[in-house]
């Protein structure tokens, strides 16, 4: 119970007693995590991630999901408007880099165009079969040693070559929709006969 203080009445006072004012109570506020419509945890993704969404997106997900997974492996956020703002600027970061990879893989790209034929030598029988096969990391290696950079991953080759002599269209998936094609012409290492 609040304790008034009241003030004793002159004679001919017909005044209200006057109430003492109480502090107001502070009240905490927690910084709670946003529902979604389904009951689910609303974040923001700093990350695309394969089968929820592209960075920058509000998505809702289980609970679990968001606090065991995304959120300890810094691939979302939860949407506060300081969050917010960090990553819009993240975002424009990540465009101009976006941006300046795209530029280098087209000049890959050009680059690789103006190369006729790449000349790949391996050991093979008179018949002309390779020993081995020649397959997209002996590609890649390849394209390295002439300054492109290329890894094995953007050879898109269907079937390795085991043919020695043959010319082969190998494509070249370079990166965010960057294709090229390369013609891999394999010759084979010539034996010397050993003497007995």
């Amino acid at each position: 119970m609040a304790k008034t203080a009241i003030k004793p009445k002159a004679k001919g006072d017909k005044t209200k007693p006057a109430v003492k004012a109480l502090p107001e109570k502070k009240v905490r506020k927690r910084n709670q995590v946003k529902k979604g419509k389904n009951g689910g945890t609303l974040i923001v993704l700093i990350e695309d991630v394969a089968h929820l969404g592209k960075q920058g997106d509000l998505v809702e997900v289980k609970s679990g999901y968001a606090r065991n997974y995304l959120l300890p492996y810094s691939l979302a956020v939860i949407p506060t408007d300081h969050n917010l703002r960090l990553l819009d600027r993240y975002k424009i970061k990540v465009l101009k880099a976006k941006e300046a990879r795209i530029a280098d893989l087209k000049v890959l790209a050009e680059q690789i165009s103006r190369l006729t034929s790449l000349t790949m030598e391996a050991n093979a029988t008179e018949d002309g079969h390779l020993y081995g096969s020649i397959g997209p990391v002996e590609i890649s290696k390849t394209l390295k040693g002439k300054n492109l950079m290329v890894e094995p991953d953007m050879v898109k080759l269907e079937l390795p070559i085991k043919e020695a002599n043959t010319l082969t269209e190998v494509p070249l998936s370079l990166g965010y929709g960057i294709e090229a094609k390369i013609q891999v012409l394999v010759v084979a290492l010539q034996q010397t006969p050993v003497k007995k």
